[in-house]
């Protein structure tokens, strides 16, 4: 399981989770973006930076790491990397380091040349398997989801799936946060199917969901309202076509790929290939 791409998705998608790990606040994340950085000249690439924004408050640049193996140059590796970045952008305000570990027993058995660096306020290490329970919220809930074992996974992932629907509102936020809980199953079940992971989960099928039935209701509408405006059986037509199209945009921001919208719409695959190619 790759856990340092599932933990860079999650950030880029849901920032706030980055900073309530650290023990902020999820709106502090309003003033940043989240970017990976190359450094000129090296072979250095930054994976996670938090960049402030124009509008940002506090300029401190964050830079994350994660990491799920034994390496015992990452120190060497990581302030490497720190310190070019802060000579080629030489108007930085301030930095912060956060390395992010699954358990404790993975750091880099000798930090001597390192040990003013981590001890700095600076430099916050934070092992996934020592957050206490009571200061746990949605964000940190999932990030436990990368760690947790196969056994109970499955049974985590159903709980956060329903508290994620209990507690998000906005449907197309919701339908992220559920893709991303099954992209962190399905990278710790890579041999089961689509169709097994979604078992697994008990989510329901397509025309199920809460999101497609919305969708398509909402282009079912628009479909009788301009049938009702031509007063004519070609003009119903028309408009239900015209209803199917208007519900691809919603369709297509929860993540329902091309082909699959438009086999349940009865759709021309080019048509919906348009529509999304305009959504870019």
């Amino acid at each position: 399981m790759k856990t340092d791409s599932i933990f860079y998705q999650l950030f880029a998608e849901f920032p706030g989770i980055f900073f309530e790990l650290i023990g902020y606040s999820a709106d502090y994340a309003q003033g940043y973006q989240f970017r990976s950085v190359e450094i000129k000249q090296t072979a250095f690439r930054i994976d996670g930076v938090f960049l402030p924004t124009d509008n940002s408050s506090d300029q401190t640049v964050y830079f994350c790491e994660v990491q799920f193996q034994k390496d015992e140059l990452l120190y060497h590796r990581v302030f490497a990397e720190l310190f070019l970045f802060i000579e080629q952008n030489p108007a930085i305000y301030d930095w912060y380091v956060v390395i992010i570990y699954p358990k404790r027993s993975l750091e880099p058995n000798n930090s001597r040349l390192h040990e003013i660096l981590l001890a700095s306020a600076k430099v916050q290490r934070v092992y996934i398997d020592e957050i206490e329970p009571n200061s746990q919220t949605l964000g940190i809930d999932i990030i436990k989801l990368v760690v947790e074992p196969e056994a109970t996974a499955p049974n985590l992932a159903v709980e956060l799936i329903n508290k994620t629907r209990q507690e998000i509102t906005d449907r197309l936020s919701t339908q992220a946060i559920i893709d991303l809980i099954e992209t962190i199953i399905v990278y710790k079940f890579p041999l089961l199917s689509r169709q097994e992971i979604e078992d697994m989960l008990k989510l329901n099928a397509l025309k199920q969901t809460r999101v497609y039935q919305e969708a398509l209701n909402e282009g079912r509408e628009e479909g009788r309202e301009e049938g009702r405006q031509e007063g004519r059986q070609e003009g119903r037509q028309e408009g239900r076509q015209e209803g199917k199209l208007a519900a691809v945009p919603l369709l297509l921001k929860a993540g329902i790929s091309v082909e699959e919208i438009a086999q349940q719409l009865g759709l021309n695959v080019e048509a919906v290939r348009q529509i999304a190619q305009q959504q870019n």
